[in-house]
């Protein structure tokens, strides 16, 4: 039975794309990573866009986060102006870097001059 322990284990942690990530430090990363967003929205977007601000506290794990990206861009462009909201989650991506599965990270795009 402890193989399959180890074997979940190991899998999960394959899914995730790193093998360094334990659960406790999955759990504070996605808790930095949400308090970041949040202090990007502020509290014009906390105002103004509170469904959007209630995905970002609410989201249940790091996928949840990340897919709140595109809402959060829209929220910031509205705020910012498109280039600095571009920047801005960029910088919210990077922060998301060993955290999810392949298949999720950003990959570049032809669209960025």
């Amino acid at each position: 039975m402890h193989w399959l322990k180890t074997t979940l284990k190991s899998s999960f942690m394959a899914l995730l794309g790193s093998g360094e990530v334990t659960p406790s430090s999955l759990e504070d990363r996605t808790e930095e990573i949400r308090q970041f967003i949040l202090d990007e929205l502020g509290e014009f977007g906390e105002k103004h866009y509170p469904q959007i601000t209630r995905h970002v506290r609410y989201a249940q794990d790091v996928q949840g986060l990340w897919y709140t990206r595109a809402n959060v861009m829209a929220v910031l462009g509205a705020m910012h102006g498109e280039i600095v909201a571009r920047e801005k989650v960029g910088r919210i991506s990077d922060k998301f870097d060993g955290l999810l599965p392949r298949g999720l990270s950003s990959r570049p795009s032809s669209l960025t001059l």
